[in-house]
C-alpha cells in the first residue's frame, strides 16, 4: 500500500492536488477511539485540531507541525497523523500556521510558538500532561519544530524556553541547508547572509536544547540525510541527548506515510512512540 501512496503521491502533487491526496489517506484511516477536537481558536486568523485518546488521563503531548515548502498545508488534511499518534496513547495537536506569500520566517515561527503556548495552557483540558511537551513536525514543519527547539527568541515570545519542551522529533527535516538559490526560500529567509543565518537550526545548537529525535530516510532526494546529520553532530559537540536514526529505502513522502495505516513501512510510529513515552517528564 505504501507504494500505492507513493505513486499516488508523485501524481496529485506534481498537479497541485495536494488536499485530494491527503483525502484519499484520511479515507484509508481505519477507525478508531481517538475524540477530535477540530477548529479551536489560538490566534486572531488560525486555529488548531487536538486528538485525545479515549480516557486520557497525564498523556504525553505532540504539537505537530507539517511541511509543504512553508507555502502550503492545511491542518485537516493530517488527521490520519493525530490518530495513529492518540492510538499510541498521545495527546496530538496540529495547529495551522501562516505560509509564504503571507507570511515569512518571522510571522510563521510566531505562530508556531503561539500554538505551543496554546498547548502548555491547555494540554491538561484533553487529558495531556504539559510538563511532557513535545514539538514535532515533517519537511518544512520539521524546520520550524527545530527551530523552537534550538532558537530561544522563539519562545521567549510566549514566555517559554526551548527547556520547557520535553523533546523535539523531526522528520525529513532541513536543519542545515545554505546557501539558498531559489527565489522563492530567499523571500523567506532574506537576501543577506546574516539573515540566511537565522534560519539555520544548526547554527543555534549551545547545549541547552531538549532532547531530539531525528527521523530520516536514505532515499530522500528532496531533503537530504546531510541536514539530520548535521544537526545530530552539533547536538553531540554540546553533549546533548539526540537520536539519529535512518531508514534504509525511505523516501520524503514515505517517511511521512509511514505515520498512517500501511503496514509496509519503516518503524517510525514505534520510535516516535518509544522516544516520547521513555522520556521523563520537565
Amino acid at each position: 500500500m505504501i507504494r500505492l501512496l507513493l505513486a499516488l503521491s508523485v501524481v496529485l502533487l506534481l498537479s497541485g492536488c495536494q488536499a485530494a491526496l491527503f483525502g484519499v489517506v484520511n479515507a484509508r484511516q481505519p477507525p478508531g477511539d481517538a475524540i477530535a477536537h477540530p477548529g479551536i481558536p489560538f490566534d486572531a486568523s488560525l486555529a488548531l485540531d487536538v486528538y485525545a485518546p479515549k480516557d486520557a488521563k497525564n498523556a504525553p503531548v505532540v504539537v505537530f507541525f507539517y511541511g509543504g515548502s512553508w507555502s502550503s498545508g492545511k491542518r485537516q488534511w493530517y488527521r490520519w497523523v493525530g490518530e495513529s499518534l492518540a492510538a499510541q496513547g498521545i495527546v496530538v495537536v496540529i495547529p495551522d500556521y501562516r505560509t509564504w506569500p503571507r507570511a515569512k520566517l518571522d510571522g510563521f515561527m510566531d505562530d508556531a510558538a503561539h500554538a505551543v503556548q496554546w498547548a502548555k495552557a491547555h494540554a491538561s483540558q484533553y487529558g495531556g500532561d504539559p510538563s511532557r511537551l513535545y514539538v514535532m513536525g515533517h519537511s518544512a514543519g520539521a524546520h520550524i519544530s527545530s527551530l523552537l527547539a534550538t532558537d530561544k527568541r522563539w519562545l521567549a515570545r510566549v514566555d517559554l524556553k526551548p527547556r520547557d519542551l520535553a523533546g523535539f522529533i523531526g522528520l525529513a527535516g532541513p536543519y542545515d541547508f545554505l546557501p539558498l538559490t531559489r527565489p522563492k526560500f530567499i523571500h523567506i529567509f532574506g537576501d543577506t547572509p546574516q539573515a540566511q543565518a537565522l534560519s539555520q537550526p544548526v547554527n543555534f545548537v549551545d547545549g541547552d536544547e531538549p532532547p531530539a529525535l531525528l527521523l530520516q530516510g536514505d532515499a530522500d532526494t528532496t531533503v537530504r540525510p546531510s541536514n539530520a546529520e548535521s544537526l545530530a553532530n552539533h547536538y553531540k559537540a554540546m553533549g546533548e541527548s539526540v537520536t539519529l536514526k535512518i531508514y534504509p529505502g525511505i523516501t520524503h513522502m514515505s517517511i511521512l506515510f509511514a505515520l498512517g495505516p500501511s503496514k509496509d513501512k519503516a518503524p517510525v510510529i514505534e520510535d516516535i512512540t518509544h522516544f516520547v513515552k521513555s522520556a521523563r517528564a520537565r
